[in-house]
């Protein structure tokens, strides 16, 4: 069977939780509103793509290609980025809900969350340099052996990360979130 290639095509309020997306190449594409909950995007190529609105919760990536790719106001519970194509992976979150996902030791250089919801995520060894988390709840988000170099929290909050347990030189934190960085010492930090 021959896999599709789908151009510059809108796709609006489909649900694929019983009937998956064909497998392909999407290329400037877009897709609102639609239900890919629990269903399978394995082995499919998204270059330039944009998904807005979408549920995204529990669907299977492996060796799923996001090249380039936006994602906007979805619900992306429980996604195992780790299994995807780490070949040319550029990836954008604005307002979305990625709580319970892993991006276990995957490349995010120069990526970006915005307003989003990040808890109990998995960032263990990923390579987070220069990725922006602008004003992003990451409650209980785990950060061990991650490379931070450069990365922008200046306005994250609730994170915890260990500086003497991954790489933090030139990251940006501000007062008070930065007290994250303290955590592991069990401190009691006053405000004045």
């Amino acid at each position: 069977m021959q896999s599709q290639i789908m151009e510059e095509h809108e796709f609006n309020k489909i649900n694929y939780t019983e009937t998956a997306l064909p497998k392909g190449e999407y290329e400037l594409c877009t897709f609102n509103g639609c239900d890919f909950s629990n269903s399978e995007l394995s082995k499919i190529k998204f270059m330039e793509c944009e998904f807005v609105g979408c549920n995204l919760s529990s669907v299977n990536i492996f060796g799923a290609s996001f090249q380039e790719v936006k994602f906007e106001d979805c619900k992306m519970l429980g996604i195992r980025f780790d299994l995807c194509d780490s070949f040319g992976l550029a990836i954008e979150f604005t307002n979305c809900q990625l709580d319970h996902s892993s991006f276990y030791q995957v490349k995010l250089i120069n990526s970006s969350f915005l307003n989003c919801k990040l808890k109990d995520i998995d960032f263990t060894g990923a390579d987070l340099t220069k990725v922006s988390l602008d004003n992003c709840d990451l409650s209980g988000a785990i950060f061990d052996r991650s490379n931070l170099e450069k990365a922008n929290f200046s306005s994250a909050f609730n994170y915890s990360i260990d500086p003497e347990n991954n790489k933090v030189k030139g990251a940006s934190f501000s007062i008070p979130a930065v007290t994250g960085l303290l955590d592991k010492y069990q401190l009691k930090i006053a405000n004045q």
